[in-house]
């Protein structure tokens, strides 16, 4: 029997409601068409989680299998691995095409469906490994390849309306799991409970305001002690001590979108050096966050910072940027690069974009005060200067927990 390459899961069900409305997903599709006609590039080629989540409203499960959209001017095309059946069809703002496992780089074959008379394809030289191009090489030797990561991050920055109402309805969401994170967290509680807890509560009120939606990779960090001296460290079993300095992560995922609330905590008591410490950094919290409006300049906020912190001996501290973009990204994916309150980022802040101010200092365990400090909001920069979505309370006065 002659196995198929290509199979169609067309009309497999119907097709779920997509996250945002159909002028939202023609306006993405109108952008990146707009850029295509002005670099000559006849059609794109996602192969990134981001990209083809942000355009097409699927976010694929990759277990060593590839995928990917094409656009061109006419269509946009979603590629799936056959093992997913129906789900990528009825989850694609677009059509969809399917290979089979049963030929060696089917997945070729699919491309060429949708390729053809292409002669500059625009690919994500940052996601493309170098295996993988060298097989596109092979399999399309008369096409021209041309780098699109950075020139569609470029047009990700900016939020639209649309986006910015399920950015909020998120960071409500992140704030009901923060507050189920002190909830449990007492003396003798171990980090892992904690983050159950948390996750549990924030995923059912995921899947109470977007009943069609999947439910997928929201998860919280809950660290303790000396777990808490890098922002990601995985959860553990340590149980929480009397006077532990914690730190609460949690972060709701919808639909690929990524929000963060990180808090700084201490478990029943606070001594006059982490009190000292912890008051520092919330004071850079709050100059950082009235720093986030138009027409600033990201490395100028991280410099100016950077005094405050050198004011109080505590730049040799600091532990990474100040914050970056939201929007399509995870743990595992993503990430607008230009977008970052870093030294080297020269980016001029923008209304639409959304970026969070996340001041963290790290301690070392020999001295007086040891842990991690870490405040996060996530702000809209507006016209007239920005909106903090973030509505979890910080600081002393309200995180000694008993």
């Amino acid at each position: 029997m002659q196995m198929p390459s290509i199979q169609s899961f067309a009309d497999n069900g119907r097709k779920a409601p997509g996250t945002f409305s159909k002028s939202e997903y023609n306006s993405r599709h109108t952008a990146i068409r707009a850029l295509m006609s002005a670099r000559q590039i006849d059609a794109v080629l996602f192969s990134s989680y981001h990209n083809i989540c942000y355009y097409a409203d699927f976010l694929y499960c990759y277990f060593g299998r590839n995928y990917a959209l094409v656009i061109d001017q006419d269509n946009v095309t979603s590629v799936s691995a056959g093992i997913d059946g129906g789900q990528p069809w009825r989850r694609t703002r677009g059509d969809n095409i399917t290979y089979t496992d049963w030929h060696k780089d089917n997945f070729f074959i699919a491309i060429k469906q949708l390729t053809k008379n292409v002669r500059r394809l625009g690919i994500e030289f940052d996601h493309c490994t170098l295996d993988q191009l060298a097989k596109l090489k092979q399999a399309f030797p008369n096409i021209e390849f041309v780098d699109i990561a950075a020139a569609t991050m470029s047009l990700r920055m900016i939020k639209s309306s649309e986006e910015i109402i399920h950015i909020k309805k998120m960071t409500r969401i992140a704030d009901i799991g923060g507050a189920a994170c002190v909830e449990a967290a007492k003396v003798g509680v171990s980090e892992a409970e904690v983050a159950l807890h948390s996750t549990a509560t924030m995923v059912r009120e995921i899947a109470k305001v977007w009943p069609d939606g999947e439910l997928l990779d929201t998860w919280t960090w809950f660290q303790s002690g000396l777990n808490t001296d890098g922002a990601h460290n995985p959860v553990t079993s340590r149980r929480i001590e009397q006077g532990d300095i914690l730190s609460l992560n949690c972060f709701p995922m919808v639909a690929g979108y990524y929000v963060a609330l990180e808090r700084t905590l201490f478990a029943g008591s606070v001594n006059d050096e982490q009190l000292r410490l912890w008051e520092i950094n919330c004071l850079v919290h709050e100059r950082g966050k009235a720093l986030l409006v138009a027409g600033n300049k990201c490395s100028e906020i991280a410099a100016e910072l950077n005094q405050l912190y050198a004011e109080y001996d505590l730049l040799q501290y600091r532990s990474f940027g100040y914050g970056h973009s939201f929007g399509i990204l995870s743990h595992y994916y993503g990430r607008e690069a230009g977008l970052e309150l870093r030294e080297d980022c020269d980016t001029v802040l923008l209304p639409g974009m959304v970026i969070s101010m996340e001041p963290m200092i790290t301690i070392p365990n020999h001295l007086p005060g040891a842990g991690g400090y870490r405040e996060h909001d996530i702000l809209v920069i507006t016209e007239q200067g920005n909106e903090n979505i973030t509505q979890f309370p910080y600081g002393p006065e309200h995180l000694v927990i008993t």
